[in-house]
């Protein structure tokens, strides 16, 4: 691991309309720098001060990387050690690099395979493409060109292409969602930045490196996606899309062979293999399915379920920026809350909230609805929605290994039958009183599909509807008006993560099956965009070393 020291200047606070120039004069200011000298920096982070609205700040953390005096750099420690300001102080910087090369030819069935091309799989394949280990890639769905286009015209009434959806395609279910890059997660190796680093090389805004709560959009993400497949291919990958990988094939307990349906051409066929990374999304139930059969050792992990729920934008920025005149673009939320009046306490919270976004149809089964939200890099959609979602455990679906999975299909099933195959949407007043709504009020939807109003009541469990109520209801004290009776609900809201955890060891390959290495979103191991690329660059690290190993045998 290679890091650099760096200077950092944090808590500079300035006017949302200032220029770089007066940053730079800011900068110098607290540094107690001369008029003339010349500073080269970076921004390490922005975030918004709202806590006396409508006096709104940026506040920056910003890396010196030099400073110089007539022409002559000045020496970066004098500045700090002479200073009593804590704001001032070094930081350790991490710089990513993969652990090693292939320099050597690798067998057919030593190129490792990977399944699914979404976050985890597409950066397990740069990773692995870069450093010269040719992967081989499996993508049930299209490309993400003609992806876009079935998905569109999904939306617009066409039959639902079950391998080809929002949840399955190049890019994976994140490609059609707001494209947040922000994650809990902590990492000190770099992995993170360098996750970054990737989507800004490969066309992402450069603001995504120091906003407090990036994003990109899934206008972007879909180019960024298209530019990193691109590159791999020109370093040695090979991405064979409509492909499907059915079955794994064992001799003991170490992986042999996979079987192959390629659904374009509608054949099948088995390809030797020892390193398969399982990058398969939260949605790969027939996956699931496959494994269990196989005796993959596999366990239910907790998940959560509800609804999305629209307001009016103005609304969301109103509550977050008061009157404030700058534009600062469509403000997001986070709320919780935990229920007091129902059989067990609940957490309910908000989950992937959209500015200014949609919420769209998210199914990839016939005869089952899915809901989830998405936004485009300008975020200028009437609605802010957000997923309003309670946890359930296994205590609530059953203990067997896809009881989740089972839990998951009853809800859009009984969604898919309330909305008649059209997304069912609901006001939230009605809801609360369990009656249907007949009409909108001040909430416009802002959906890509079809809708119908309906009453969502007969969806979730009982004890689960009411703790979103009870939720919905204690949000409001955090942002007024939450619980307004024309917000508009729209369900179900079922696919908020996996539904299992393919259990894995240190060596992160299955506990029992070596040459099998669960990874990402789908495999229980991540949540959202960014911790799925950084499972995938962990995964091809482990790979990349082994297949080294092994040559040592």
């Amino acid at each position: 691991m290679k890091s650099k020291k760096v200077l950092r200047v944090n808590n500079l606070k300035l006017k949302p309309d200032h220029t770089a120039d007066m940053l730079v004069e800011r900068i110098k200011k607290e540094l107690r720098l001369k008029k003339d000298d010349v500073i080269e920096y970076e921004i390490a982070k922005r975030a918004i001060d709202a806590r006396h609205k409508p006096d709104i700040l940026y506040v920056y953390s910003i890396d010196v990387l030099s400073v110089k005096r007539k022409g002559k750099k000045l020496n970066l420690d004098k500045l700090v050690s002479g200073s009593k300001n804590g704001n001032i102080k070094y930081t350790e910087k991490y710089i990513y690099e993969f652990p090693g090369i292939c320099e050597r030819e690798l067998t057919e069935e030593e190129r490792p395979v990977i399944i699914g091309f979404g976050p985890a799989g597409m950066f397990a394949a740069l990773k692995l493409s870069e450093a010269g280990y040719r992967p081989i890639i499996y993508e049930r769905g299209d490309n993400v060109d003609r992806r876009r286009k079935k998905v569109d015209d999904f939306w617009k009434g066409s039959m639902l292409d079950t391998e080809s959806n929002v949840q399955f395609g190049e890019g994976g279910a994140g490609t059609f969602s707001d494209g947040k890059l922000n994650t809990v997660i902590k990492d000190p190796t770099g992995r993170i930045r360098e996750v970054l680093n990737t989507f800004v090389k490969f066309g992402a805004g450069p603001d995504i490196l120091y906003a407090n709560k990036p994003h990109v959009g899934t206008d972007v993400l879909c180019d960024v996606v298209k530019n990193i497949r691109e590159y791999c291919i020109q370093q040695g990958a090979e991405i064979y899309f409509n492909c499907r990988v059915d079955k794994i094939i064992t001799e003991g307990s170490a992986l042999k062979e996979i079987e192959v349906s390629d659904t374009a051409l509608g054949k099948s066929y088995t390809r030797k293999c020892k390193f398969l990374c399982a990058a398969i999304g939260h949605s790969a139930r027939d996956t699931f399915e496959m494994l269990d059969n196989k005796g993959i050792v596999m366990e239910p992990k907790a998940f959560a379920v509800g609804f999305r729920i629209m307001h009016n934008q103005a609304v969301i920025n109103e509550n977050a920026y008061g009157n404030c005149t700058y534009n600062l673009g469509a403000a997001d939320y986070k709320v919780t809350y935990t229920t007091k009046n129902q059989k067990k306490p609940r957490g309910v919270y908000s989950f992937c909230m959209c500015p200014g976004g949609y919420v769209v149809n998210a199914s990839s089964e016939k005869g089952y609805t899915a809901v989830n939200g998405m936004s485009y890099s300008g975020r200028n959609s009437n609605n802010a929605n957000s997923a309003m979602i309670v946890t359930v455990e296994p205590e609530d679906f059953g203990f067997g290994i896809l009881d989740g999975v089972k839990f998951q299909r009853r809800l859009e099933k009984e969604a898919f039958n309330l909305g008649k195959g059209k997304v069912p949407i609901q006001l939230f007043g009605d809801f609360d009183r369990n009656v249907s709504s007949s009409s909108l009020g001040g909430v416009k939807p802002c959906i890509k599909g079809e809708y119908t109003l309906s009453n969502l009541n007969s969806i979730l469990p009982e004890e689960l509807s009411k703790s979103l109520k009870e939720g919905i209801h204690g949000c409001s004290r955090l942002i007024k008006d939450f619980d307004n009776e024309e917000a508009v609900l729209a369900g179900v809201e079922s696919r908020t993560s996996s539904p299992v955890r393919i259990l894995r060891n240190d060596n992160l390959e299955s506990v029992n099956c070596k040459g099998l290495y669960p990874c990402g979103e789908g495999a229980g191991y991540a949540g959202g965009i960014t911790s799925a690329a950084v499972d995938g660059i962990k995964v091809a690290e482990k790979i990349a070393q082994n297949i080294d190993f092994m040559a040592t045998l």
